[in-house]
């Protein structure tokens, strides 16, 4: 809808942000509090997308940080971002207190834990659950979101009523 109307996008995956392996996994591959508190370079995230497209900010955005894969820098080159350029960000605990104030409109995906769980591969529930359970309660993204989705079936998606 956005390149419809000729709005310039930068189009980023909170998940090119996260920190480096030796960070993430300190306290094992299974901890939820390291999820939450670790993987995501939410600093990074601010400082390469969100704060060179303000008004006066330096109109370049970096669309990735990290291979996840490789555990490397991918070297991305900064792309140009014309005036009124749009960031569209997805990922994973976008309304915590250090990242939330960096958005302008903010899109939850409600998603029950038996779908999450579902969702999840069998070496990831323990983990990703606990970090998802700690997020809500802290975060409490429906009271924080603009608009909230109920996505348990992203074949049908609803919108949730306010």
């Amino acid at each position: 809808m956005l390149a419809a109307r000729a709005v310039p996008v930068a189009r980023v995956s909170a998940g090119d942000f996260l920190r480096g392996r030796s960070v993430r996994l300190e306290y094992g591959h299974d901890d939820p509090d390291s999820m939450y508190d670790l993987w995501y370079d939410f600093s990074a995230l601010r400082r390469e997308v969100l704060d060179p497209l303000l008004p006066g900010g330096r109109h370049t955005w970096l669309p990735r940080l990290r291979d996840p894969h490789t555990d490397r820098s991918v070297r991305a080159t900064p792309q140009p971002a014309p005036p009124g350029t749009v960031a569209v960000v997805d990922g994973r605990f976008l309304t915590r207190d250090d990242i939330r104030d960096g958005f302008d409109l903010i899109v939850h995906l409600d998603v029950s834990a038996s779908a999450l769980g579902r969702r999840l591969p069998a070496d990831e529930t323990a983990r990703v659950s606990g970090a998802w359970q700690r997020y809500l309660a802290e975060a409490d993204p429906v009271k924080h979101a603009d608009l909230v989705v109920r996505f348990d079936h992203p074949d049908r998606p609803a919108i949730r009523p306010a």
